[in-house]
């Protein structure tokens, strides 16, 4: 392993089964015939996306269960996790886990290199979609029990890929192999490469309010970014309120997550939801005026 890589506060090492699931999602797509592929297709394509990434995902698992946003019954907590499994992101509970370790750390100085950002976009491919981090000591992240004792989660644990694979199964009944195969693993490749790449874009670029004090990181917000990934691309809003189900602070910034959270809201679905007031983080300084970090170009080797 990487030298870089060592810390004393847990273990790092390669993931045979995330790597093994990245590549026969991303290999699966070549045996795509895209000349056949119909209208039913796309729209069952982005109503599985909405579903299973807006709902699964962004909704449910990060504003709902991590983060505590809204309160919620139990069946909609169970029915949302249940969406999230068909993400192919992977465990509910391994995300759970992830989320807890990354943000103990980045909230402050002393963070493992394996969860800063100040390494270069193929570094981070390998590390983030490859590795897998182990604490030593599980206690020292303060996860719920509740949560980490959810009869659910730990069941999706066990399960998730078993019910992944048999709604492949279902659809290649239903549609045929090729439809199946757009429906389900070109979706999850594109959630997959795409949940990895936004996580690192904005912790790199962009643009920022506020600055987390005595943190690693603060992250940045990208319009563009926060628009396709419901409100995921507005990180520095989420460093800052992290308990909001509100990623959003400006009108040009979409937030398609909070969208559906508000209709749920008004569904009576969802409930005493957190928006930004009274939620900003009490380490988080505004800047005097917005700030900006770009990609450092060097034109000069370009004009050579």
């Amino acid at each position: 392993m990487n030298s870089k890589l060592k810390t004393t506060v847990g273990r790092i090492s390669f993931s045979w089964k995330k790597s093994i699931w990245l590549y026969c999602i991303l290999l699966s797509i070549c045996f795509i015939d895209f000349s056949l592929l119909q209208w039913r297709d796309f729209a069952l394509n982005t109503i599985l996306l909405f579903l299973t990434v807006g709902i699964g995902h962004s909704v449910g698992l990060h504003r709902g269960l991590i983060h505590k946003s809204y309160k919620t019954s139990n069946f909609f907590k169970n029915f949302s996790l249940f969406l999230f499994v068909f993400t192919g992101l992977g465990s509910p509970l391994s995300w759970l886990k992830q989320h807890y370790y990354r943000d103990y750390w980045q909230n402050r100085l002393d963070s493992p290199r394996y969860f800063q950002y100040k390494h270069s976009l193929i570094t981070d491919y390998w590390w983030n979609l490859h590795l897998k981090f182990v604490p030593n000591d599980l206690d020292r992240y303060d996860i719920p029990k509740t949560d980490l004792a959810s009869q659910m989660i730990k069941w999706l644990d066990k399960t998730w890929y078993l019910h992944y694979l048999t709604f492949m199964f279902i659809l290649y009944l239903l549609l045929g192999f090729n439809s199946m195969l757009f429906v389900t693993t070109l979706r999850t490749a594109i959630t997959i490469l795409g949940h990895w790449y936004i996580g690192y874009a904005s912790h790199k670029f962009g643009y920022s309010r506020h600055e987390i004090k005595n943190a690693d990181e603060s992250g940045y917000n990208d319009i563009l970014l926060g628009l396709i990934s419901f409100g995921e691309g507005f990180h520095n809003n989420h460093h800052a309120h992290p308990t909001s189900a509100k990623f959003s602070m400006k009108w040009y910034e979409v937030d398609l997550g909070w969208i559906l959270t508000w209709v749920l809201s008004k569904l009576g679905i969802v409930f005493h939801v957190k928006t930004l007031d009274g939620t900003l983080k009490s380490t988080a300084k505004k800047h005097h005026k917005t700030a900006w970090k770009f990609p450092n170009i060097n034109i000069n080797k370009f004009s050579k």
